[in-house]
């Protein structure tokens, strides 16, 4: 391990030591998965992993964050979630992962003081200060703690780590939740919940990794990584797309040239949303 690295990884279990125990946001992404593992390697049963079983979180990454603190002898909790009951998150603002993160740290904030848990910690790493992340403002609102960044570890560095420590999802592809796939102002349902991740599900079964389907109500916009798109006009998969992504209920599909990029809704949102979030979220 080069020195830069081993100092961060030094100061992460540093840091979590000084805690004592923690309470560690879970949702099976990789950010979050190395952040329980870390804590747990640390802290050992002094540590509690906690996953929101939500509508908004895909049954196959659902699966696969159980099965890996199974594997890692992780604590986990699982505990529910109603964010499409709140009217201000489903109408699906620029704001909306604000309502849905304000509502998980309440749970966990309640579980840390009745348990007696010195803090909430989440997985924010120290590249996300550039993105545009609403729910940061709730994590300040309840003083939820973010390891990595404090040891001023990067998404590549938390996977180089991950990578060393034998972790199999170290090159996990990014995995935000459903309802990032919906386009602003159109309303968070259950529905269009289930047609994403349906539609998902079976580009997934095509052998794509790194993709999403982005929810135009009845246009399903495909964004496939630059290194998969080849395949997409070989030995029809393109009639293989458009059927899966039909069974899921969507009419039209298009497949967008700009390929797969993180956050790529945030292009429909107006500089002064966008100035205004950045501004509430400091």
């Amino acid at each position: 391990m080069d020195g830069a690295l081993e100092s961060k990884d030094n100061n992460l279990e540093t840091g979590l030591k000084r805690l004592g125990n923690l309470l560690v946001a879970y949702s099976g992404g990789v950010d979050s998965a190395f952040l329980a593992y870390a804590a747990h390697r640390t802290l050992g049963t002094r540590m509690l992993a906690v996953i929101a079983d939500s509508q908004s979180l895909a049954r196959s990454q659902y699966d696969d964050a159980l099965q890996f603190a199974r594997e890692q002898g992780i604590p986990l909790r699982v505990v529910q979630t109603a964010e499409l009951e709140n009217p201000e998150y489903a109408r699906n603002g620029a704001d909306r992962c604000f309502h849905c993160k304000q509502e998980l740290f309440t749970i966990l904030e309640q579980i840390r003081v009745r348990e007696g848990f010195t803090a909430v910690a989440y997985g924010k790493n120290a590249d996300d200060a550039a993105d545009f992340r609403p729910g940061e403002r709730a994590a300040g609102l309840h003083n939820v703690i973010a390891p990595l960044a404090e040891a001023g570890l990067s998404k590549a560095e938390v996977r180089e780590l991950a990578r060393r420590a034998g972790l199999r999802l170290w090159d996990k592809p990014a995995s935000a939740c459903l309802a990032s796939r919906i386009e602003y102002g159109r309303p968070v349902t259950p529905e269009a919940l289930w047609a994403v991740e349906a539609a998902e599900n079976g580009l997934r079964q095509l052998g794509f990794r790194q993709f999403r389907v982005r929810h135009h109500g009845e246009i399903a916009r495909i964004e496939i990584a630059r290194e998969e798109m080849s395949s997409v006009f070989s030995g029809g998969m393109a009639d293989q797309i458009v059927r899966e992504v039909r069974k899921a209920g969507f009419r039209f599909v298009a497949l967008d040239m700009e390929g797969y990029r993180s956050g790529s809704m945030n292009a429909l949102l107006s500089a002064d949303e966008l100035v205004v979030k950045r501004h509430k979220d400091i």
